[in-house]
């Protein structure tokens, strides 16, 4: 009989992933599908960003790098923090990875021991508890609520904390929400002196009000960030980690065992990224704020309830319980009749049942196939 590590069998499938599976499926049968479920930008890689990962393949510059990132890119992040939010950071904080994905591992590593705990929120990015598990530490969740704008609520979170309690994940703006934590909130949960897992991946994709880095309130944080959204670049698998000083050098460690560097290529392109390519970050972002405003005004005209407007990323997240308790079935219905691909809310945890995301990560002319599609579903329910 095949033996599975238990904390393995304790993970949960990326739902978000099965659908796009399944829709590729369709798609290979030559079914027409517009994705409304998939978190990836629609845009192509900014022809300077892919000018200098061309220039850095033919300088043959394919080496590994220092196991903390190219200096000149742990540089530019500085710089950028300064920038950005008037934060300043040593380029020696910074520890650049292969996505986001390995940030988030290696932060929980070095926090956590068998049996600790790690506060996360529900609703929030489904990986997260799996992140937590594979650390053979416990994910404990905190229910959000529309009433309360999705933003944690204190008591809870005091209710939550125990002697083993870790860490706390503040995603900013919130996946699958789109809203942006507030001071007040970040204020609060600085003041429980709790080091603060900080995933600013969505930040530069803000169109109402200002994304703020929790080290604009504390030291005490573990900034979590990449490449992958604000400058389109998934396939290149570049992000960083901003840590206290204290443990850089053991998560340097871990980096050199675990994955060595990050690509060496993928880190030119993000120093270019950096310097020179915020003017066509501006321009997709008015570009996604013109599909929210379109995708929202059509779902509420259809009946899905947005009890909170996305401020930030490119999500809605709609109470859908008019038409459906089960968000699982009702997601895979719409993707088999109406070829469109949207995210079950209860893959972002149990409060998230009976609502579903939509991504508006594609053109305005899919969303609006899309949109038109789930309309004449829904009018055949």
């Amino acid at each position: 009989m095949v033996k599975i590590n238990p904390l393995v069998e304790q993970m949960t499938s990326f739902i978000v992933m099965d659908v796009l599976e399944r829709a590729q499926e369709l798609e290979k049968e030559g079914k027409d599908i517009v994705h409304l479920e998939v978190g990836e930008p629609d845009f192509d890689l900014s022809e300077i960003v892919r000018e200098a990962a061309e220039a850095s393949f033919a300088q043959k510059r394919t080496h590994y790098t220092h196991s903390l990132g190219d200096k000149e890119l742990r540089l530019e992040i500085a710089r950028f923090y300064q920038r950005e939010y008037g934060v300043t950071i040593d380029p020696d904080q910074v520890i650049v990875t292969s996505g986001s994905s390995p940030a988030i591992l290696m932060a929980l590593m070095v926090l956590c021991e068998p049996g600790s705990e790690v506060i996360l929120s529900d609703p929030g990015y489904p990986c997260y508890k799996n992140f937590v598990l594979a650390c053979n530490a416990k994910p404990v969740s905190v229910d959000l609520s529309p009433e309360d704008g999705f933003q944690y609520s204190i008591e809870k979170i005091k209710k939550a904390i125990t002697p083993k309690t870790r860490a706390i994940f503040v995603n900013s703006p919130m996946n699958p929400t789109g809203t942006l934590v507030s001071d007040a909130t970040y204020k609060e949960l600085v003041s429980l002196g709790i080091p603060l897992l900080s995933d600013e991946i969505y930040h530069g994709l803000v169109y109402e009000g200002r994304a703020k880095s929790a080290l604009e309130f504390t030291d005490n944080a573990f900034v979590l960030n990449g490449f992958s959204k604000r400058y389109a670049m998934t396939g290149l698998r570049l992000g960083f980690l901003v840590a206290p000083k204290e443990y850089v050098r053991k998560l340097q460690v871990i980096q050199q065992n675990l994955f060595i560097c990050a690509p060496s290529i993928s880190q030119r392109a993000g120093i270019v990224a950096l310097r020179d390519s915020e003017p066509e970050v501006a321009e997709r972002r008015a570009i996604y704020d013109e599909r929210r405003r379109y995708m929202l005004s059509r779902l509420k005209n259809m009946g899905f309830e947005v009890e909170v407007e996305p401020q930030g990323a490119f999500y809605i997240f709609c109470n859908a319980k008019k038409f459906t308790t089960d968000s699982y079935r009702f997601a895979f219905d719409v993707l088999e009749n109406a070829h469109v691909g949207i995210t079950p809310g209860v893959d972002f945890g149990k409060n998230g049942e009976g609502y579903v995301r939509f991504s508006y990560a594609n053109s305005l002319d899919n969303i609006k196939k899309g949109m038109d599609r789930l309309e004449t579903y829904l009018q055949k329910l």
